[in-house]
């Protein structure tokens, strides 16, 4: 075989491997497309404990953190504003709708090492565990202050419990 013919190989099977990724992509949207759409941001979200810069990870199914969501804009990583409020939760990403998580909705915070894509050091990644109609939730946040992260969201919290 000479050259050419090799490469037309090579570049024949990277197309197939882009086809067969996008196929995959499309039916993990199919498989998820009965989990509801996150509610939208109120007109007033309520009085801000805190914004923090940072990297939106990743959402996926609760405990299974190989599984990422990827429907209702939640299947993509980028930079993130995440504003904890009185009232819940906004994330605010360029280019995606901003998401919204009630209070009520909140079910816990911790750190977590890795996810799908990303691993970091121990503890590096902040996890908010939250239910999106009766299906439970982690979103993962890397964040340039999780100090302050952390007590704004322990203020959220215990608001959640009066």
């Amino acid at each position: 075989m000479d050259r050419p013919q090799l490469m037309a190989i090579v570049i024949a099977f990277l197309v197939l491997l882009l086809v067969l990724m996008y196929a995959g992509w499309r039916a993990r949207q199919r498989r998820q497309r009965t989990l509801p759409a996150p509610l939208a941001v109120p007109p007033d979200p309520g009085v801000a404990l805190g914004t923090f810069d940072g990297k939106y990870v990743a959402t996926t199914a609760a405990g299974k953190p190989l599984e990422r969501i990827a429907v209702h804009g939640l299947g993509f990583r980028s930079t993130a504003s995440v504003t904890l409020t009185d009232t819940g939760v906004l994330v605010q990403r360029p280019g995606s709708d901003d998401l919204w998580i009630p209070r009520a909705a909140v079910l816990d915070r911790r750190t977590a090492t890795w996810t799908i894509d990303r691993v970091v050091e121990r503890g590096g990644l902040e996890l908010i565990a939250w239910d999106l109609g009766g299906t439970p939730l982690d979103s993962y946040f890397r964040l340039l202050d999780p100090v302050g992260f952390e007590t704004a969201f322990d203020s959220l919290m215990s608001r959640k419990a009066v």
